[in-house]
């Protein structure tokens, strides 16, 4: 037996399956048009901000030695580059003038109170003039700051640290001779703890400050907040943090820079004078800072910074930026963005502004602490 087909049926099947495969299309093609991008949602935050200066170490005191007295070196106390103490003996000076000054003063002395307390009685009894009395007395008085001056000038043959620290190369060695006033020091003593870290700023960078302080953008940290960190020359952190100290009055007309000064504790003397080093310096508190990620900031053909933001209509935004410094992983936005705008930060290759989006947070960024520092 038999069936029959019939060939309608056949000859219908294709329209049937053109008309199922219209009807995918447009859906596949809506699907292909609306893109899935990560995105960050902006918010205010505060924020420490800091400078990067470079600096230079420079010693807490420096006092150089000289002789007070003029004479011949008999012999050095000290180790070369070693640590000395306040008051110890570093040189002495041939001593034997000195002695015979004091000894002949002193004689004096004793030869001028006698004759000084012998016209005393005499001059109560009017046995001589007031005047003889008067000469000797001054006499005696002149003893007196004679051997006191001799035994000043012998004490100055012991050459004493005048502070604590640590002790250069000796210029002079025995058998030298020194005089008083000399212009050559005999050595010179830098007390290392603490030590100061000399830094510059760039004017135009504290009149940025001022004005953003004057406008309330940013409040100025307290005298225990401006904390400075230190990175060394081989680029490793120094373990002790310090305290800005002091602020130039003037502007150097050369470099337009001022000066600031920091206390850093040096107790295992790694900093030593002429060191340069990188100084992070605590400059004020932006209480309401905007962070965008870095990776939903790009700069088009003029170097302008711009990023694509997902507006109310989940349509694409081009935005032109104004981006102050780095934060971390994050820019530091001055303008062009605004609290709860949602920056696309993954995806940005399939964005064009005006496209349709599908927004879903972003998993391409890291979590950036608050109160970061930052450099500009």
């Amino acid at each position: 037996m038999k069936i029959k087909t019939d060939r309608s049926v056949y000859r219908a099947l294709p329209l049937a399956v053109l008309l199922l495969a219209g009807c995918k299309e447009p859906e596949q093609a809506a699907a292909i048009e609306t893109p899935e991008v990560g995105v960050v949602t902006l918010k205010s935050e505060p924020v420490l901000l800091s400078s990067d200066l470079p600096g230079r170490t420079s010693a807490f005191r420096v006092a150089e030695v000289r002789p007070q007295v003029s004479g011949i070196i008999q012999k050095r106390l000290f180790n070369e580059g070693g640590v000395v103490k306040k008051g110890q003996q570093l040189y002495q000076i041939n001593p034997s003038s000195y002695q015979a000054a004091y000894d002949k003063a002193k004689a004096n002395l004793d030869t001028t109170r006698n004759l000084a307390e012998r016209y005393k009685r005499l001059v109560e009894s009017r046995a001589i003039s007031r005047q003889q009395f008067d000469d000797a007395d001054a006499n005696y008085r002149q003893a007196q700051a004679d051997l006191k001056m001799a035994q000043i000038n012998l004490e100055y043959t012991k050459v004493l640290a005048p502070i604590d620290g640590r002790i250069s190369r000796s210029s002079v060695t025995e058998g030298a001779l020194v005089s008083t006033n000399q212009t050559d020091a005999l050595a010179s003593i830098n007390q290392l703890d603490p030590i100061y870290v000399d830094v510059t700023q760039a004017s135009t960078e504290m009149l940025r400050l001022r004005r953003e302080v004057a406008s309330g953008q940013l409040s100025m940290a307290g005298p225990d907040q401006v904390k400075v960190q230190l990175t060394l020359e081989d680029g490793t952190a120094y373990g002790q943090s310090g305290a800005l100290k002091f602020t130039e009055v003037t502007v150097d007309p050369g470099t337009g820079a001022v000066t600031m000064r920091a206390a850093f504790p040096n107790p295992d003397n790694i900093l030593l004078p002429g060191m340069f080093v990188h100084a992070r310096l605590a400059e004020g508190m932006r209480e309401q800072a905007i962070l965008v990620p870095q990776q939903g900031v790009t700069r088009d053909l003029k170097g302008l910074a711009t990023a694509l933001v997902v507006g109310p209509d989940n349509k694409a935004q081009l935005r032109e930026i104004n981006v102050m410094r780095t934060i971390g992983n994050q820019w530091l936005v001055e303008s062009g963005l605004n609290v709860g705008d949602r920056v696309i930060t993954e995806g940005l290759q399939r964005v064009k502004p005006g496209m349709e989006l599908i927004p879903v947070a972003a998993r391409n960024v890291a979590a950036n602490p608050a109160m970061a520092s930052s450099a500009p």
